[in-house]
C-alpha cells in the first residue's frame, strides 16, 4: 500500500507495509501515483513492464516532463521495488495468529490510588474521580496485592512499569510513597527493574513530593491545558474559587526544572472551546517547558465542547501550523518535543506494535483502589469488563483473549488505512464507547491521528533538510 501527499513544500511517499518514507521529486511523485492507479492498488509490482513504462511516460509527457527525467524517475521507483522500499507486500497479517498464541505476561499496571480529585474538570471521562462507582482511596495492603501479582505474571520480563493515577493521585500521597518504597525492596530478590510514573493536576505539589519524584519516578505527567483562560474554564476548582492556573503553573515550571533531564510533560486537552490549540502548545513553549502533549477532547457529540465531524478542517489548520512552529522553533535552538511528533522513522513500528496495539486488557491492566482489575483506565467501572481481583487474580480470560485479538487486522476501519502500523488501531475504549465494540474505530480520532502522522514526517523532511544544507 503506497500513501502520498503534499506538505509544506515536500513530495512525501510512504510505503506503508515496509515503513519506508521518501522525500521525492514531483516526476517521482507522479509516476508513482500513475502506477498506484494502473496497478489497481496491488501491493507490489515486480517489474515496471516496458508497456507500463510506457503507459507512465505517455502520461507524464502530457504533464510536461522531460523524456530523461522521466526515464530517470521510473529507474529510481524500479530500484526501491528491488530494494523492498516501494509497493511491498503486507507480510505482517499471517503472523497474527501465531503473535497471539503466546503466553500472555503482564508488563504494566494503572494504579488508580485515589478515585477522588480536587478538581471539577468538565470533560473528565472519570467523573471527578468517581469512574461510574464511588470515591475511594487505594489502601497499602491493596496496593502491595497489585505490585505482588504484577511480579508473579510477568514471566521473565525485567522492566515493569507502574503508572500511579486517579483522580488525582497526590491524595493518597503517603501510600504511593509507601508502594514505591516495597516495590524498590522487591527488585533484587526478583530479578525486576520497576518504572514508576506519576499523573498528577499538581494541586498539592510541595518540595518534599518533588524531591520524591525526581529520586523515584522516571516521568511524571503534569496536566495544563494551555493559556489561563482556557485552562481555567475546562478546570475549575472544586469550589469554584480561584485560579488552578495560578496555583499550579508556578510548580509546574519548578518541577519541570527540577527533573534535570527525566522525563515529564505537561499533558493538555483541547476542546471545542479552544480548536486554536496551537496557541495553547506554544503557551507551554512559552512557559519554559520542553516536553508536552495536546490530546484531543474525546466526549460524546451532544456535549457543548465536544470535537465535531466539522471542526476537522479548523483542527487539520492548527497540526500544520503547530508543525511549522515546531520546525522554526528547532532551527532557532529553542525547540520543544511534542508528543505526537515524535515518530522513529529510521526502523518503522517494530512487529510487535503493529500487532498487539497498547496492550490493554493482556500486557497492561488497571486497578481499582479495591484491587478490581480492567482492561485499561478508560473501562473502569464498566462491569462487563472487570477481569478479576488482586485477591482472586484474572478470572475473566475471554475478555482478555478478545483484547489479544484486538488488532488492525480484526478492524475493517484500519484495513486500508494508511496510518494503522503506527496507531496500532487506535484506543479500544474510544471505540468501545462509541460503536459498542473495541474492534471498531473512532473516525474523529482517526482523521487527527492520520494528520499528525502525516505533520511528523514531514518535519523530519524539514528538519533533516536542514541538516544537509
Amino acid at each position: 500500500m503506497i500513501h502520498q501527499y503534499k506538505n509544506n513544500g515536500y513530495n512525501i511517499v510512504m510505503d506503508v507495509a515496509s515503513g519506508s518514507v521518501h522525500v521525492v521529486d514531483d516526476v517521482v511523485y507522479d509516476a508513482v501515483a500513475i502506477i498506484k492507479k494502473s496497478l489497481n492498488d496491488l501491493e507490489k509490482p515486480e517489474k515496471l513492464k516496458d508497456e507500463l513504462r510506457r503507459q507512465i511516460a505517455d502520461e507524464l509527457v502530457l504533464a510536461s516532463y522531460e523524456t530523461d527525467e522521466i526515464q530517470e524517475a521510473l529507474d529510481e521507483i524500479q530500484m526501491l521495488i528491488d530494494d523492498e522500499e516501494l509497493f511491498t507486500k503486507d507480510i505482517y497479517q499471517e503472523y497474527v495468529t501465531d503473535f497471539k498464541k503466546r503466553k500472555t505476561v503482564v508488563k504494566a499496571l494503572c494504579l488508580h490510588i485515589a478515585h477522588d480529585c480536587n478538581l471539577g474538570c468538565k470533560y473528565c471521562f472519570a467523573e471527578e474521580g468517581e469512574y461510574h462507582g464511588r470515591r475511594a482511596l487505594m489502601s497499602f495492603e491493596v496496593g502491595k496485592k497489585a505490585l505482588d501479582f504484577l511480579i508473579a505474571n510477568s514471566g521473565n520480563r525485567r522492566n515493569l512499569e507502574v503508572d500511579f493515577f486517579g483522580g488525582e493521585p497526590l491524595m493518597n500521597w503517603e501510600v504511593v510513597r509507601h508502594l514505591v518504597e516495597y516495590g524498590r525492596s522487591q527488585e533484587e530478590s526478583h530479578g525486576k527493574k520497576f518504572r514508576f510514573t506519576l499523573t498528577t493536576n499538581g494541586m498539592l505539589l510541595n518540595d518534599e513530593i518533588m524531591e520524591f519524584c525526581n529520586q523515584e519516578m522516571s516521568n511524571v505527567v503534569l496536566s495544563l491545558d494551555g493559556r489561563r483562560e482556557i485552562n481555567d474554564f475546562m478546570r475549575p476548582t472544586r469550589n469554584g474559587k480561584g485560579s488552578s492556573y495560578d496555583i499550579i503553573v508556578p510548580k509546574f515550571q519548578k518541577f519541570a526544572k527540577s527533573r534535570k533531564g527525566k522525563d515529564y510533560y505537561v499533558r493538555g486537552t483541547f476542546t471545542r472551546h479552544n480548536l486554536d490549540f496551537s496557541q495553547d502548545v506554544k503557551h507551554f513553549a512559552d512557559l519554559g517547558f520542553d516536553q508536552m502533549s495536546m490530546e484531543p477532547v474525546v466526549a460524546p457529540s451532544q456535549e457543548p465542547y465536544a470535537i465535531r465531524e466539522e471542526d476537522l478542517p479548523q483542527i487539520m489548520e492548527e497540526y500544520d501550523k503547530l508543525a511549522l512552529e515546531y520546525i522554526k522553533r528547532k532551527k532557532e535552538g529553542k525547540g520543544f518535543h511534542f508528543f505526537h511528533f515524535n515518530i522513529d522513522l529510521s526502523q518503522g513500528p517494530c512487529v510487535a506494535k503493529r500487532l498487539s496495539g497498547c496492550g490493554s486488557g493482556t500486557e497492561y491492566l488497571a486497578v481499582t483502589p479495591w484491587g478490581d482489575f480492567y482492561p485499561c483506565h478508560q473501562f473502569v467501572g464498566r462491569e462487563e469488563f472487570r477481569m478479576g481481583s488482586v485477591d482472586d487474580g484474572i478470572l475473566r480470560t475471554d475478555i482478555q483473549d478478545e483484547f489479544k485479538l484486538c488488532n488492525v487486522y480484526a478492524k475493517e476501519k484500519c484495513r486500508e488505512c494508511f496510518a494503522r502500523f503506527y496507531c496500532s488501531g487506535g484506543c479500544a475504549a474510544n471505540a468501545y464507547n462509541f460503536h459498542g465494540q473495541i474492534t471498531d474505530a473512532y473516525e474523529i480520532g482517526c482523521e487527527m491521528q492520520k494528520k499528525r502522522i502525516e505533520c511528523s514526517i514531514m518535519i523530519q523532511a524539514a528538519l533533516n533538510d536542514e541538516i544537509g544544507q
